[in-house]
């Protein structure tokens, strides 16, 4: 499996006993939608390998306790601890209305109610304390701040999302 055919779901934070139990630290506002899983891939080296999962529970809100087979003994914890765990897109719950996942928008044409058409979302740029479109017009970046009073329509049918930007925001760019 590759991993722009899967989504982060969380890391490996620490070992949990001394049989290779681990604590998975859930990236998820519903942890409780990942409690039975039977298997994800772990990153490892930058291969995404499967890990079957004996048994697992569900502790202290996004804290997932997991039992992997294969994986009896400290050592072969302390293996996989810090590693990222992925699971196939095609496992993220659907999303309705203007709730979209970033990698879902990218390729989206954005139109803007005062400027029309402003180009196409090339990536969303989430290291910022807020979240960014990142939009290309021709030779020009433009970036709009992802806050839900900006966004007033998500269409997954035609590509497209419609904004409201602050008056003075696209001017900015071109």
């Amino acid at each position: 499996m590759r991993k722009e055919h899967c989504f982060y779901l969380g890391s490996i934070v620490k070992k949990h006993s001394f049989r290779g139990e681990v604590v998975i630290k859930l990236d998820t506002d519903d942890p409780e939608l990942y409690r039975n899983m039977e298997s994800v891939f772990v990153d490892l080296g930058g291969n995404l390998i499967p890990f079957f999962i004996e048994k697992s529970s569900l502790s202290r809100g996004t804290m997932l306790r997991v039992k992997f087979d294969g994986v009896n003994s400290e050592d072969e914890a302390d293996a996989i601890v810090k590693s990222g765990i992925y699971l196939p897109l095609e496992l993220l719950p659907k999303l309705k209305g203007n709730q979209f996942y970033f990698h879902e928008v990218i390729g989206f044409t954005v139109v803007d109610a005062n400027y029309g058409k402003i180009g196409v979302v090339t990536r969303i740029n989430d290291a910022t304390a807020q979240p960014l479109f990142e939009i290309q017009q021709g030779d020009k970046e433009i970036l709009i701040p992802l806050i839900d009073d900006f966004i007033k329509k998500v269409d997954r049918q035609h590509k497209e999302i419609q904004v409201k930007t602050p008056e003075g925001l696209i001017d900015l760019y071109l």
